[in-house]
């Protein structure tokens, strides 16, 4: 069992049934703990996690909480009657599609074609780099209410075919001072995947390793991001 330092907690939010619902801060987690934590959790995907916790990652925009938690909810439910996860995740994907269809994209699913949505999920160019790469800050809520739930932190277009071609994905429900992990991360792997023809998990595999390193190691991040084409100023 991984020691869960007790400084990740910052407020508890809510109680459901004996589960405490908890906001804690992703970026320690990532950094410390588990590189691979993402927009929340629980025990039977993270089991360093207490049962009786749900953990919500801090957002910078704090409006999909309720997706999350009843996503949890019913994972949870369902595992515990015995359920695999896998069988509880397709279960709770579909239901929390239908939720986010309810709340938020029935007219731009209406109105607008699939270039249309790309363009619309788009919040700030970042940065054009030599080789023409995009790097994008993005509406996160929007690509998770329309084009994958399971978006988290950023995504490429060698992975995703929502993503344009040369274009590199940042979630802008990410803090600022963890985006550059996460460019490193996509950048690194889009380059493994085209330079190394190799699978997205081993890409995967081996960036998560380089990434935990440059959260150890800020000198060790602006190297690795300046060999990218990325100028990193802390």
């Amino acid at each position: 069992m991984r020691t869960i330092n007790k400084e990740i907690y910052i407020k508890k939010v809510d109680q459901i049934n004996e589960t405490d619902i908890w906001i804690v801060d992703g970026k320690k987690i990532r950094s410390e703990l588990d590189i691979e934590f993402v927009n929340f959790g629980h025990h039977f995907i993270f089991p360093y996690i207490p049962k009786s916790e749900f953990w919500l990652d801090k957002e910078a925009a704090p409006n999909e909480r309720c997706f999350y938690v009843n996503r949890m909810l019913i994972e949870c439910d369902l595992i515990s009657k015995g359920t695999s996860y896998p069988e509880a995740k397709k279960s709770a994907d579909k239901k929390e599609k239908a939720e986010r269809k309810k709340h938020s994209v029935k007219t731009l699913e209406k109105i607008l074609n699939k270039k249309d949505l790309q363009k619309k999920s788009h919040c700030q160019l970042l940065k054009k780099l030599n080789n023409e790469i995009d790097i994008w800050l993005v509406y996160g809520k929007i690509v998770r209410d329309v084009f994958d739930i399971d978006f988290t932190e950023g995504g490429h277009d060698l992975v995703y075919n929502y993503v344009p071609k040369n274009e590199v994905w940042i979630d802008d429900d990410l803090l600022a001072s963890e985006r550059p992990f996460v460019i490193l991360h996509e950048l690194f792997e889009r380059s493994l995947m085209l330079t190394k023809k190799i699978s997205y998990d081993e890409a995967h595999e081996k960036t998560s390793k380089l990434e935990w390193k440059a959260r150890q190691d800020k000198n060790f991040l602006k190297e690795q991001l300046e060999k990218l084409g990325w100028r990193y100023q802390a």
